[in-house]
């Protein structure tokens, strides 16, 4: 049985030429040319909030098809960082970044750079689930049809791919037009990360993704997440270095706004070359 509703013949043409266009338009925002090692490089990077400096001359590079964790104690840049990734410090007053982050070959910071195809490419998982008060269906294919894309069966193609990409095609395929806010928070945690899969990024960002959650939900999107570094960088943002030192394959240790040291995640966890990253992962402070 098909599950999804199926459009007159007539309606469906319609919205099949509508959507050509618009389709065309959607693949010109794959501005960025992923080809070489590392899918994101942050040079002398200094971002102030107003005259307070809370990242300081950072330098890092992220590889491609890796998990790359930040871990440090609470305030220390990890989040302020994440969020330069695709701008979205943008939306904060006063806030000030300088140096150069460079992603797919592009320097983001740039003038003239598309922030839709940015952010297209760089797709947000955040600390809390967030889905919208609409059916789960509609979460996912809100970005596509953002983006141009109306044609109804390819928008179910792209419903199901996501959804099986986040692990939940199963669990949903019978609940698509459910409200999303009826599932439980690990469902909820997936299916937001199901809508971010859905507009094809290259770059997925998660801010402390799990720490909202229970360790059966935690250990779901831990699976997840090696599961989807074949095809897609991730960049997290964790407090908890069990599970840093559980999935990533770098791990960067910050402090006070700087990046004290950066590593493979096998080297950071049992030889740091620097005391604070020791006393830190040996849990004598933060």
């Amino acid at each position: 049985m098909n599950i999804f509703k199926k459009r007159a013949p007539a309606a469906e043409q319609a919205a099949e030429e509508g959507s050509k266009t618009n389709e065309k338009k959607h693949a010109t925002l794959d501005i960025f040319d992923f080809s070489g090692e590392n899918a994101i490089t942050v040079k002398d990077v200094d971002l102030y909030y107003g005259e307070f400096q809370a990242l300081k001359n950072i330098n890092m590079a992220m590889p491609k098809y890796q998990i790359t964790a930040m871990i440090g104690p609470s305030g220390c840049g990890k989040s302020t960082l994440i969020k330069t990734l695709n701008r979205m410090n943008d939306l904060v007053e006063g806030c000030r970044v300088e140096g150069e982050i460079t992603i797919g070959g592009l320097n983001i910071y740039d003038k003239g750079v598309d922030l839709s195809a940015l952010r297209k490419n760089v797709g947000m998982v955040f600390q809390k689930p967030n889905p919208f008060p609409m059916s789960v269906y509609d979460n996912i294919a809100y970005g596509p049809r953002t983006f141009g894309i109306k044609k109804k069966s390819t928008l179910d193609e792209i419903v199901e791919r996501s959804l099986k990409q986040a692990a939940m095609w199963d669990e949903l395929k019978d609940r698509l037009n459910k409200s999303a806010l009826g599932l439980s928070g690990g469902q909820q945690q997936r299916l937001c990360i199901a809508r971010a899969l859905a507009v094809g990024p290259q770059i997925l960002l998660m801010d402390e993704p799990t720490s909202a959650l229970d360790p059966i939900s935690t250990g779901k999107i831990e699976e997840l997440c090696e599961e989807l570094k074949k095809d897609v960088t991730i960049v997290m943002v964790t407090h908890n270095m069990q599970q840093a030192a559980r999935i990533s394959d770098k791990t960067a240790f910050f402090l006070l706004g700087e990046m004290i040291e950066m590593g493979d995640t096998e080297q950071i966890f049992s030889a740091p070359t620097h005391p604070e990253t020791e006393r830190y992962i040996t849990g004598r402070f933060g």
